[in-house]
């Protein structure tokens, strides 16, 4: 996981400032950088069931593979010097792919791993590893970006994932949950039926749909933010993007010692309504040093939201369909195009900033809604 994340953290900043590169769209920008949704959205309910009906390991594995296919047949582009902003979008609808199946099966074999006294604390471990590539990964990637151009990164990314590949194979084979022998559908309905019934998962999953929608938009548009509103390059990014893991592992770390007793609803309405005031105060600052301090903010409230929340709801949810209700988790990034598209407008016709100024005031809003209408988090 921690080499798989440190290639994907780098290809966020790769992506995201060579779209920037070849066409100076912010428009460019975001839908290079929401292109994974779609796929996300259409087939992350099959990503679940097909999770809770195979072996999970594997599944795994042919998505690292699939990986790896994507990164080098962009990392040739750019040394052939074929790229364009139509291979990266290409790249990014197959990446979202792979991740509708990938995902919900990395997340439902953590409870097959651990027991469920463990489940919050392993999620947030977890979620750590993530948080610490988030610090380490941007800042190499910015480097190496800025030292040898954006095809050397994508090999260097094609690498981890080779490695990664190949440590996966140490991971134990769990026996699959569900019944093979129905039809798909049926598999994908009850996962679908349990999930509105489970009120508690429902209300938890609008809070992640509200990440979705507001708060992932925001990282695709850092590299206009970088070169309109700081005057800075690839490197400053690279810092930035950092900046949100330190944040985020700290966080991390914080929530991978709570207990069942520590009212940990609360802490996820609160690390939501972090994240939005931290975007918020991003849109009204013109100094770097400044923003680089908010990002810590941000990577603190991003800890709650993703390993929290996601714990929460696998907590809430029975092993039989961990992996169908994470299909359904999923969705939410399938989503982010909605979030994504209208503030990257926004940014082309009129200031990043008021982007930003939207994105953190409506997630603020949100969280604090779902702390006064619903007392179902805050009993967790």
């Amino acid at each position: 996981m921690l080499l798989l994340m440190a290639a994907i953290n780098i290809q966020m900043l790769a992506r995201g400032y060579l779209t920037w590169e070849l066409t100076k769209s912010p428009i460019a920008v975001v839908v290079v950088g929401a292109g994974f949704a779609p796929p996300i959205l259409l087939l992350s309910l099959y990503g679940g069931a097909v999770a809770d009906r195979y072996s999970r390991k594997r599944i795994i594995q042919f998505g690292q593979l699939g990986m790896l296919v994507i990164t080098l047949m962009v990392a040739v582009s750019i040394t052939t010097n074929t790229i364009t902003v139509y291979h990266l979008t290409a790249a990014s609808i197959a990446q979202g792919t792979i991740w509708a199946f990938l995902m919900p099966a990395r997340q439902a074999i953590i409870g097959q791993l651990v027991g469920e006294d463990q489940l919050t604390n392993a999620v947030a471990l977890n979620s750590s590893g993530m948080s610490l590539m988030t610090i380490a990964a941007p800042g190499i990637g910015g480097l190496i970006y800025g030292s040898f151009g954006p095809g050397a990164t994508y090999f260097v990314m094609a690498g981890l994932i080779v490695i990664a590949y190949i440590l996966t194979n140490w991971v134990p084979n769990m026996t699959p949950v569900a019944n093979v022998k129905r039809r798909m559908w049926s598999d994908v309905k009850e996962g679908l039926v349990y999930t509105k019934q489970n009120r508690t998962v429902l209300v938890l999953l609008l809070v992640a749909l509200s990440t979705a929608l507001l708060a992932m938009p925001f990282r695709t548009l850092l590299p206009v933010q970088i070169e309109e509103v700081f005057k800075l390059e690839v490197e400053a990014l690279g810092l930035m993007l950092s900046m949100i893991g330190v944040g985020a592992l700290f966080g991390s770390l914080v929530i991978a010692s709570l207990s069942r007793n520590s009212r940990r609803g609360w802490v996820l309405l609160i690390t939501s309504m972090l994240s939005g005031g931290a975007i918020l105060l991003a849109a009204f600052t013109t100094s770097y040093s400044v923003a680089l301090v908010i990002m810590i903010l941000l990577g603190v409230g991003d800890s709650g939201r993703r390993a929290l929340n996601s714990s929460l709801i696998m907590e809430q949810t029975d092993d039989e369909h961990r992996g169908r209700v994470m299909g359904v988790y999923m969705m939410n990034f399938g989503l982010i195009p909605l979030g994504a598209i209208p503030l990257g407008f926004i940014t082309a016709f009129l200031d990043v900033r008021v982007a930003f100024a939207i994105a953190g005031g409506g997630l603020l809003v949100a969280a604090i809604g779902y702390t006064v209408l619903t007392d179902k988090i805050r009993r967790l």
